[in-house]
């Protein structure tokens, strides 16, 4: 590989971070309404107390989250600050960090969507590949109409199946949460337990249905390389159809899926919203939905920012090894 092709994806790579930061900070200041007064009026008009000193309130905070100044210095500011991770203070939490929030949640989520994605994309791809193979045995070929039905359910419906049946009717496993209410968090056998026992309805409804896209996509690139010129080579080589399977059908029809393997995990910072919300767990998900509630803007800045980050990162390494997964792409000129 070239080193001024590097360098030339490390500089878009920088550039794309700094146009994705921009419309991060403008598109939320596009509005004309400040996020401090709204929420210091909802809490007057929860609460039931007069209004009176509210104005003088807004000022105050906006002082202090550095929204009295002009638009460019907070522009300057935020740039700044997310080179530094660092995202201002929560308006729902103040005077708690956005950092902090986003460190309290990212174990949750990176934990449950990490296992999910590679166990979904593992058995996803083993399965579409048997079933998109002729010589796999005929009982394989009934898993695909379940498939189908379970990839078209929603994560959340399919959560709320779950729960119904699991946790409320058959009471086996937790009804919501990332471990039992009451408990102080530690480093033993038995929380690891607990916490993987609460883990389990949310994994199960993100596998169960992501299961059928990744059995899908790879069921139709193996057909592709069935009748592709290396594999009647092999076949007329004399070769076992195992090896056939392993080494020629397979790697070859893995490329395409190893490019949405790397934009999924690119995503999975942003959390599963629905399940995490359905479940109560602690994840990015559900910061992300109560931030969106509580017109938190900077929170939500944080995880967005977070998920630009990951998805670029996700296609700036998937670009530097993808010639190394296929021989036949070169970024040399000819």
């Amino acid at each position: 590989m070239r080193p001024d092709y590097v360098i030339k994806r490390i500089g878009i790579f920088f550039l794309i971070m700094w146009v994705a930061a921009t419309l991060n900070f403008l598109i939320p200041r596009l509005g004309s309404r400040s996020p401090i007064e709204d929420k210091l009026m909802t809490q007057a008009a929860t609460g039931g107390y007069l209004q009176q000193g509210v104005a003088e309130m807004v000022r105050e905070y906006e002082a202090k989250f550095g929204l009295d100044k002009p638009l460019w210095q907070q522009y300057l500011v935020y740039l700044s600050d997310v080179v530094r991770f660092d995202f201002n203070y929560s308006i729902s939490n103040y005077p708690r960090r956005v950092v902090d929030i986003l460190l309290e949640g990212l174990p949750w989520t990176m934990g449950l969507l990490t296992m999910t994605t590679l166990i979904s994309f593992a058995v996803g791809n083993l399965l579409g590949a048997f079933l998109g193979w002729p010589r796999a045995p005929r009982w394989l070929h009934f898993l695909m109409p379940p498939l189908l039905a379970l990839h078209a359910l929603p994560f959340f419906l399919l959560g709320l199946i779950l729960v119904y049946i699991f946790a409320f009717s058959l009471q086996i496993l937790p009804l919501y949460g990332g471990f039992t209410t009451g408990t102080i968090p530690h480093l033993s056998l038995s929380f690891a337990l607990d916490i993987l026992r609460h883990a389990i309805l949310p994994a199960a409804s993100i596998v169960l249905v992501s299961i059928g896209g990744w059995a899908l996509g790879m069921r139709a690139m193996m057909v592709t390389t069935q009748g592709e010129d290396y594999t009647n080579f092999a076949d007329a080589k004399g070769l076992r159809p195992k090896t056939i399977f392993f080494h020629y059908a397979i790697r070859n029809a893995m490329l395409p899926q190893v490019t949405a393997l790397a934009l999924v995990l690119g995503q999975i910072l942003s959390g599963a919203v629905l399940v995490e919300v359905i479940f109560g767990y602690p994840g990015i998900g559900t910061v992300l939905f109560q931030a969106i509630r509580g017109s938190d803007f900077f929170l939500v800045q944080g995880i967005v920012f977070i998920v630009i980050i990951s998805i670029g990162v996700a296609t700036f390494v998937l670009d530097l090894v993808y010639p190394l997964l296929d021989p036949r792409i070169t970024y040399q000129r000819g």
